[in-house]
């Protein structure tokens, strides 16, 4: 029931338009009754009775007489048939129309729905620190965020006006049934308890089955990302095959997983029909004693009965149904939650100060960091990077180069010890502020579907003026190929910019990180799987980036690194080394050591 009522919170926005739908459920509903209502003086006057009125009406014929009996009792039988089709052609356009604008409003409903758990989700991942992203799989993301709020959606809006109509339909209908024969009417009803007690255990199994199928789901869109993002990979190791042989697994598992839970959910139709269709049978032969052996029910009354009953069957169906769906639609809710009900950690408290920018000196003060349990992945590193230096950090494959800048933006934070900006903890500025401050370029270039010019003033593309753009282009060495472009600046660069060559996406990132100008850089080394040419380029464009910034560079080459004004030498992710090129190579340590195997590497 939680679940339940967290969803329909979010029907809320939308209560207008549920009333509304609410209302035309039940206006539809109810002239669905009175239109077959209408059937008991349609066949008398069929049958040859001069009024449409019998001597002695039941409940619902004085009803009819009270609303109608204008054009039922007119003397004419001709006259009063014709009256009672017009009567009916008319009730049905009216409900139809009422069926129309109810189906219509729960689409808008649930559709408004999906989009709501949609952006909400997706709000909320984005503010989901780095570790969260590491520790979930982006298909599984996908999944949730497309497909179970999808699922999702039907529970709170079309189900809940179906379920509306059909219950309306149920309480006409059995009002109905009950003013023309209430003992008929007891042998209808002896259906609903017992599907009722058949359904119970079926839904127990389909609930579990739902969930684990849509972990199934999950995997399945993991995998086909997984496929899609590394297509490179995959065609230069000839791994197709495999690639195939791992999403069939995952599109068998899936089959079989939906197969267990539609396999229950699947009897609750064939159910309730054998059942209603074993009580039709059952009136059918307690009725015609009832016309024909003892004479207490009249013969159009029967005939009304038996019709109103088997209208009566597909709302009962309905309503047999829905747990069913409903639990498919819970289970892909709950995926949902799941995500929803993980606290944000990249958040900011409010009175978080924004960040006022570089002074004097960023100082990493006895930091610690870990991102599971204790296993350190930083062990107490000391280090100060004074404003405008540029400072390289070097050392050997998982020695925390990367964990170390990520500190500055706050993409993690450390388990001890703190990290500072002119004496003043980090933690105290907003994310956001400080991010702002901060240009990162990595080897790894990150490049949107978008145009050329809207990926450079990436963050900014409302903002930057068009001649903004160019000029960083022309600083980072981009303009000429980009010129060379379809469309220029307005070309689209396709999924992950791959219309372009690597030495041209690091151009279009060193573009972004001029045209936002931070005075603060972090610069993974850009150029270590480039051509000469290409890293010719990039390195003249990262001349230029930095100039007159303070800067860490994160090198993997260390000839890269000589000018810069200190060098710090982690290992096991700790500091053991600092200083210049020079004093380092004096030293003969660990950083002297790495640079003769880079040395020997090369000459090889």
């Amino acid at each position: 029931m939680h679940r339940y009522r967290r969803l329909l919170g979010y029907v809320r926005p939308y209560r207008v338009a549920f009333v509304i739908s609410v209302v035309a459920a039940v206006v539809a509903s109810t002239l669905d009754g009175f239109t077959l209502a209408l059937l008991i003086p349609f066949l008398r006057l069929l049958f040859g009775e001069a009024s449409g009125i019998a001597e002695a009406p039941t409940v619902v014929e004085r009803a009819l007489a009270l609303v109608v009996g204008g054009f039922l009792d007119t003397g004419d039988r001709g006259s009063a048939l014709r009256n009672v089709v017009f009567i009916i052609l008319g009730t049905v356009a009216v409900k139809n129309l009422a069926v129309y604008g109810a189906g219509y409003l729960g689409q808008y409903i649930q559709e408004g729905v999906a989009r709501d758990l949609r952006t909400g989700l997706y709000a909320h991942v984005q503010r989901m620190g780095l570790g969260f992203f590491q520790r979930t799989k982006g298909g599984q993301l996908l999944s949730r965020m497309v497909a179970d709020t999808d699922y999702a959606k039907w529970v709170v809006s079309a189900a809940l006006v179906s379920v509306l109509q059909s219950t309306v339909l149920i309480a006409v209908y059995v009002a109905i049934l009950f003013s023309l024969s209430w003992p008929l009417t007891l042998v209808t009803l002896t259906v609903a308890p017992a599907i009722v007690l058949i359904m119970r255990p079926i839904l127990r199994r389909v609930r579990t089955r739902l969930r684990d199928a849509m972990e199934s789901r999950g995997e399945l869109a993991a995998v086909m990302d997984e496929t899609v993002e590394g297509a490179r990979l995959v065609k230069a190791h000839g791994a197709e095959e495999y690639e195939r042989r791992r999403l069939t697994d995952a599109a068998q598992g899936y089959f079989w997983g939906i197969l267990k839970a539609q396999r229950f959910a699947v009897l609750a139709s064939p159910v309730s029909e054998t059942l209603g269709a074993g009580v039709i049978v059952l009136l059918l032969l307690v009725g015609t004693w009832a016309v024909t052996g003892t004479g207490i029910l009249r013969p159009e009354l029967f005939v009304a009965f038996v019709a109103i009953s088997l209208r009566l069957l597909p709302p009962v169906k309905a309503l047999s149904q829905f747990p069913a769906h409903a639990e498919q639609s819970l289970a892909a809710a709950e995926r949902v939650f799941q995500i929803l009900d993980r606290p944000a950690d990249d958040v900011d408290p409010s009175d978080a100060l924004p960040f006022p920018g570089l002074e004097r000196e960023i100082e990493f003060r006895d930091v610690w960091l870990a991102y599971e349990g204790e296993d350190w992945v930083l062990r107490g590193v000391d280090l100060t990077v004074r404003r405008g230096e540029v400072v390289a950090l070097v050392g050997p494959s998982g020695a925390g180069k990367s964990t170390l800048v990520d500190l500055l933006p706050r993409f993690v934070e450390p388990g001890r010890g703190v990290v500072l900006a002119d004496g003043v903890a980090l933690s105290r500025y907003s994310r956001r502020s400080l991010r702002r401050s901060l240009g990162i370029v990595s080897q790894h270039t990150v490049l949107f579907h978008d145009t050329v010019r809207n990926n450079i003033a990436y963050g900014d593309q409302a903002g930057a003026s068009d001649d903004a753009v160019r000029a960083a282009a022309e600083a980072a060495n981009a303009h000429d190929f980009i010129a060379q472009l379809p469309r220029g600046y307005h070309t689209i660069l396709g999924e992950r910019g791959m219309r372009l060559s690597g030495g041209e996406r690091q151009r279009v990132a060193i573009a972004r990180a001029l045209l936002r100008d931070p005075p603060i850089l972090i610069l993974d080394e850009a150029t270590s799987s480039l051509d000469p040419g290409a890293e010719r380029l990039v390195q003249q464009a990262i001349a230029r980036l930095l100039e007159n910034r303070t800067v860490l560079v994160i090198a993997h080459r260390l000839s890269t690194v000589a000018r810069a004004d200190k060098i710090a030498v982690l290992d096991g992710g700790r500091v053991v080394e600092q200083g210049c090129h020079a004093e380092l190579v004096a030293a003969g340590g660990l950083y002297q050591r790495l640079l003769s195997l880079e040395l020997s590497a090369t000459a090889v």
